[in-house]
């Protein structure tokens, strides 16, 4: 049987330091001494910085397709990288317009920032830069507090907004009945925009001109997102809407003004031609080589001196550079974009480096498009990779940037879309593959769309809202 013998001192054991210590100084059997050793010590928290940081700044503006696609692809373990930016999260703008009506929930194609692993985030805005001394000045977007963040490599990719070609009336009226869709709040917007609609004009009160009014809705632009998303307003009003409103059927009406000649002008012509026959079939107004001259109230004047009335507007009719963008000491393209060589370095700049919407090669420039912006990302990443010391500093020179197509795509509504493969390859190399439509083209516009996502529960939650709009239709509710 095992013994367990009691500690000779328990007091001992139990001391603790709070003044006083115990000490076994007395003769056996007798009670320890208690000797007064004064107050405990205070201990100070001591950060310790090593005196030479072998990792070089990198410093990020942005987190849209090219900025998140460097962040992705730089080793965090090489360099400390740094990213500032208003948005905290990746978005998926090509399936932008089916979140503006329901098809998709917004959390579904967004992707947290904070997911990179080893990257130091900053929610606030780029405000300046001091070249001289490599630092940013930053103003965060909750108290405006103003920071600076330095670096050693600076890569500017803070994008670009929607362009109203300075339209009497458009900005005083954004965020009311007129709204942008380039961004995930302006999603959130038109959704809300195009249930008030519906439910004032189901008011009692409501005129029947007044109804009409509100149930106009006019789309501005020709391109894709403008054509993707007319499609989805179709399929929402048809498919949900008139279900949940049936009384206002007949009160609806969906405008699409475009100034060019053509919709998806830098598609092949023939499937321009199909996405204009299938917008008639569907009773969707298409006006061409008509702009909108001013907007006064409720009504859009248009160039050919016609009025038109409507419950909400969506203009989507073109870009250009954001305010940071615009004010940086840099060359400048004939559209405000940076202008960078063929590696995207700044011109004149040994550390700064600028692509997506708000730069363009000055040799070989780029149409402001995701897969651009994306590729160019994935390109700086590898080079900046190549070496501990930064890209000028590589044993070899650093090739230059080459932009492979892989067509163009747009959703039409009803399962059907267009996909062009007419200029696919490398610049100067490009093939011709035709082009497809209808049924096909949609089942190749959602695979190629899932299969892009980065993280794998939005590659199950979309396909899961797909099911569940189709099954039971789109959700209505205004909060």
């Amino acid at each position: 049987m095992m013994v367990v013998r009691a500690p000779r001192w328990p007091q001992l054991r139990r001391a603790r330091w709070c003044g006083t210590a115990a000490t076994p100084t007395a003769a056996p059997g007798a009670p320890p001494q208690v000797v007064d050793k004064g107050p405990p010590p205070t201990y100070k928290k001591v950060v310790v910085t090593p005196l030479f940081e072998s990792r070089r700044r990198v410093l990020v503006l942005g987190t849209g397709w090219g900025g998140f696609n460097f962040l992705r692809g730089i080793d965090t373990q090489k360099y400390r990288v740094s990213c500032v930016s208003p948005a905290n999260h990746f978005l998926f703008t090509p399936l932008l317009p089916s979140c503006a009506v329901g098809t998709l929930e917004f959390r579904a194609i967004q992707e947290p920032v904070r997911t990179i692993p080893n990257l130091d985030y900053y929610q606030a805005k780029a405000i300046g830069i001091d070249k001289e001394n490599r630092v940013v000045r930053c103003r965060d977007i909750f108290k405006e507090h103003e920071f600076d963040v330095p670096y050693d490599y600076l890569v500017v990719t803070c994008g670009s907004k929607t362009s109203t070609f300075n339209t009497p009336g458009v900005i005083e009226r954004e965020g009311r009945d007129i709204l942008f869709l380039k961004h995930l709040h302006h999603a959130r917007q038109v959704r809300m925009r195009i249930l008030e609609c519906f439910e004032r004009a189901a008011m009692p009160s409501a005129s029947h001109d007044e109804r009409k009014r509100l149930l106009s809705f006019v789309v501005v632009g020709g391109g894709p997102t403008s054509c993707e998303f007319v499609g989805e307003l179709y399929d929402f009003i048809v498919e949900d809407c008139t279900k949940w409103y049936p009384d206002l059927k007949t009160y609806t009406s969906v405008t699409l003004v475009e100034a060019g000649p053509a919709l998806l002008g830098s598609f092949d012509q023939r499937l321009s031609q199909y996405v204009l026959g299938r917008f008639k079939t569907r009773n969707i107004n298409v006006r061409l080589d008509v702009s909108v001259k001013s907007v006064e109230g409720n009504m859009a004047l248009l160039s050919d001196d016609s009025v038109l009335p409507f419950g909400m507007m969506v203009w989507s009719a073109g870009l250009q550079p954001v305010k940071f963008a615009n004010a940086l000491d840099l060359p400048k393209g004939p559209t405000g974009r940076i202008l960078t060589d063929e590696t995207l370095k700044v011109k004149g700049e040994d550390s700064i480096y600028a692509f997506g919407d708000c730069a363009v090669m000055e040799d070989r420039p780029l149409p402001p498009i995701a897969q651009a912006a994306a590729q160019e990302g994935a390109y700086l990443s590898k080079v900046f990779n190549s070496t501990m010391l930064g890209p000028q500093s590589a044993k070899y020179p650093v090739a230059p940037f080459v932009y492979n197509s892989f067509g163009s795509m747009a959703m039409l509504g009803g399962w059907r879309a267009v996909a062009d493969f007419s200029h696919v390859g490398s610049t100067g190399k490009t093939k011709d593959l035709g082009g497809i439509t209808g049924r096909t083209a949609f089942l190749v516009w959602r695979a190629a769309y899932w299969g892009k996502q980065v993280s794998m529960i939005n590659k199950i939650l979309i396909p899961m809202y797909w099911l569940k709009a189709w099954m039971f239709g789109r959700d209505i509710s205004r909060f």
